[in-house]
């Protein structure tokens, strides 16, 4: 029974016995919900004939969370409820499983690629992405590098068009425009940052609903947060951290998630992504009273405030996973870059203390690479008329 059907029943029960016959549904529909997915997972075990599970990537269906309406069990007026007796993590002897994103990601471009030969030979044509670069700041440019090659791997056909830091607003926004209009692009990011005197959102703005691969557009994050709505694309941070999430087995459904930074890139998006798989989201940001406490409480926490070492260990609960989302460069002079990327949580402290933790780097970022590669798939498959 589909999520639609539930909330049709639910809002058809009579005044006086709706909530308990809602609920009943809810918990049908869940169970359901439960089965089939537990199904699904033996029957792909079963069939399994590799010594290690290759990994798909999430439908786009499963990556937005299930369609459950928001029913509330009303306890008895009489029923007084004991909290349960903190647990002080005494006795708990942990070492955290490490979330390996490299893995992860490398089979999910192995299913990319296998479909974006099949697109060639059906329609004679491959997904493009074209990326435009404003400056020459470093990260910028690595980050850049990583996704051309991304591109290579899989056969997605990658354009660049790379502008000085001292260029105009219009020339970026012209530059979009002629990427809008190519049909053999099928997918168009603007590298972020952008230089101070532009106005990011404006340009953002401007690319095609059809090709905001990155999800930035004010209509896809719209559509994400009403969850009635399904956008077209779920920014790739976002989408990398449910990945990684779901491919590691975690529970989110019902959960306490604390975000740690409310960025339009990574935070907003990943809290708004989390409401929709029906956890309880707290967000941390720089004017958060008492974070620390509030972390504590988590039973998972993904960090993206772009602060070294920011989370420490005192800061988890014990048997908390852990999703660091952070990738800050720190002077290093034996690095062959003369610096390394350490993410927002001290590692050393956390895998003491969390049940599962990502490391940086080899964590979120090749997924969030990988969700790139998919959304333009996707974006190419939608125009081939190729979708699922």
């Amino acid at each position: 029974m589909g999520g639609a059907a539930v909330a049709v029943l639910a809002a058809a029960a009579t005044r006086h016995n709706r909530a308990p016959l809602a609920s009943l549904i809810y918990r049908v529909a869940r169970g359901l919900h439960d089965a089939s997915a537990a199904a699904a997972a033996a029957e792909e075990e079963k069939a399994g004939t590799q010594s290690r599970r290759r990994r798909r990537r999430s439908s786009s269906s499963l990556l937005l969370g299930p369609d459950f309406p928001d029913t509330w069990d009303t306890p008895p007026r009489a029923a007084s409820r004991t909290p349960p007796p903190r647990d002080t993590g005494a006795d708990y002897d942990c070492t955290a499983t490490i979330i390996d994103g490299k893995s992860i990601a490398e089979d999910i471009r192995l299913h990319i690629a296998e479909e974006v030969r099949q697109m060639k030979s059906v329609v004679g044509h491959v997904p493009g992405l074209a990326v435009v670069l404003v400056g020459n700041r470093r990260d910028s440019e690595s980050y850049v590098r990583y996704k051309t090659k991304g591109c290579e791997e899989v056969g997605i056909k990658s354009l660049l068009a790379k502008l000085p830091g001292n260029c105009t607003e219009d020339q970026v926004m012209d530059s979009v425009s002629r990427f809008n209009e190519d049909p053999s692009v099928h997918g168009i990011l603007v590298q972020l940052p952008l230089p101070q005197h532009m106005d990011e959102e404006r340009i953002l703005s401007a690319i095609s609903l059809e090709k905001d691969v990155d999800g930035f557009h004010p209509l896809n994050v719209g559509n994400l947060a009403l969850r009635s709505r399904k956008p077209l694309f779920l920014p790739c941070a976002a989408k990398a951290c449910i990945e990684l999430l779901l491919q590691s087995g975690i529970e989110i459904m019902g959960k306490h998630v604390t975000v740690i930074g409310r960025s339009k890139v990574v935070g907003l998006p990943t809290s708004l992504l989390l409401q929709r798989h029906h956890a309880t989201v707290s967000i941390i940001h720089a004017f958060t009273t008492n974070p620390e406490a509030i972390t504590r409480e988590s039973d998972i926490v993904i960090s993206a405030a772009g602060v070294a070492n920011l989370v420490r260990g005192s800061w988890l609960k014990q048997g908390a996973v852990v999703i660091d989302v952070g990738t800050n460069p720190i002077e290093d002079p034996t690095s062959d870059y003369g610096y390394r990327l350490t993410g927002d949580v001290c590692f050393e402290e956390a895998v003491k203390v969390a049940s599962a933790i990502t490391p940086v780097p080899g964590g979120v970022g090749p997924v969030t690479i990988a969700m790139l590669l998919s959304n333009t798939l996707d974006s190419a498959k939608r125009v081939y008329g190729l979708s699922d």
